[in-house]
């Protein structure tokens, strides 16, 4: 500042104005004043401009038979044939198919990222697409679900009436059992 009197504080900085018939002062000022506001923009800087966003991917859903409820693992849903719009994880996620009647069915679906490089844009994709499941009639229910039916005894005809030989109680008619000797 040698041979500058005037001093003025500006942003950050102390920015020096000469009195000069060139016009070297005022581009000096301007210097400084942009100088200091960029680096104060360094102060709000943020980092996370450089974290990579998970794209969307669209994800088609089809079921065989039409008319399922499709589900994929991150939330979104629909009935088949249809297409929901999911943000792709890191890893890979799965897609559950149900309707009634039907045995429920579960697709895992793969996540497949290319990376760019200076001639083009990086890319994210999905294995399988469409996601497909073929889904299988529900049998009938376990046999022990049903109500067991026992065959019914024959009667006996209505001259004998004669206990069982393995009843533990004896038949009032029947003469006693003779008795042990000593």
């Amino acid at each position: 500042m040698r041979g500058c009197p005037d001093a003025l504080m500006v942003g950050m900085g102390i920015v020096a104005v000469c009195r000069t018939s060139d016009g070297l002062s005022m581009r000096r000022v301007i210097v400084v004043a942009v100088a200091g506001a960029s680096l104060a923009g360094c102060s709000s800087f943020s980092w996370d401009a450089f974290k990579p966003m998970h794209p969307t991917v669209q994800v088609q859903l089809e079921s065989t038979p039409p008319g399922a409820d499709a589900r994929t693992s991150l939330g979104p849903g629909c009935k088949t044939p249809c297409s929901v719009a999911v943000a792709a994880p890191d890893s890979g996620f799965s897609v559950t198919y149900a309707l009634n009647k039907f045995q429920p069915a579960t697709v895992p679906v793969q996540i497949i990222r290319i990376p760019s490089d200076f001639t083009t844009p990086g890319s994210t994709t999905i294995d399988p697409n469409p996601v497909f499941a073929e889904l299988q009639p529900a049998g009938p229910p376990p046999r022990d679900a049903r109500k067991m039916m026992r065959p019914k005894k024959p009667k006996p005809p209505k001259g004998a009436a004669a206990p069982s030989a393995g009843s533990p109680f004896p038949d009032a008619a029947a003469p006693p059992p003779p008795q042990p000797t000593r």
